[in-house]
């Protein structure tokens, strides 16, 4: 007569449970996320006319580049609006990307997104590093 022996399975099954229920609450808070790096794909940008990228800084200062080949100067929340409406209007297709700072408040990128929403674009990516 052969028998299985299940004790070392309990014991393993314990374990595994002690292992899950001192884990989980770990992986629910306390976990720090560095949010501006990402694993993305680059993306093809060779049909589209060249796209108006809108950084903010750690400081909240706004830069835009508007892909004419000009240094980005500092301006105002205002004149972000006014002068992408002003690009996509003569070029709708103009794609606009948000390159925030990771230490800028996250409520000021929320902010800017909004008002590009509002002001008539339909899409705003968000730029990040690849590693």
């Amino acid at each position: 007569m052969a028998e299985i022996n299940v004790v070392p399975y309990i014991d393993v099954t314990l374990v595994l449970l002690i292992i899950f229920m001192i884990t989980a609450p770990l992986i629910q808070s306390g976990v720090d996320v560095d949010l501006p790096v990402a694993n993305a794909e680059d993306i093809s940008l060779e049909d589209l006319p060249d796209p108006v990228i809108i950084t903010i800084t750690k400081t909240g200062q706004f830069y835009i580049d508007l892909g004419n080949g000009e240094d980005d100067e500092p301006v105002t929340a205002k004149e972000v609006l006014i002068l992408t409406q002003a690009v996509r209007k003569n070029k709708p297709a103009t794609q606009v990307y948000i390159r925030g700072d990771k230490q800028v408040e996250y409520g000021k990128v929320v902010t800017v997104m909004s008002a590009l929403k509002n002001a008539g674009v339909p899409n705003v990516g968000l730029m990040t590093e690849n590693f």
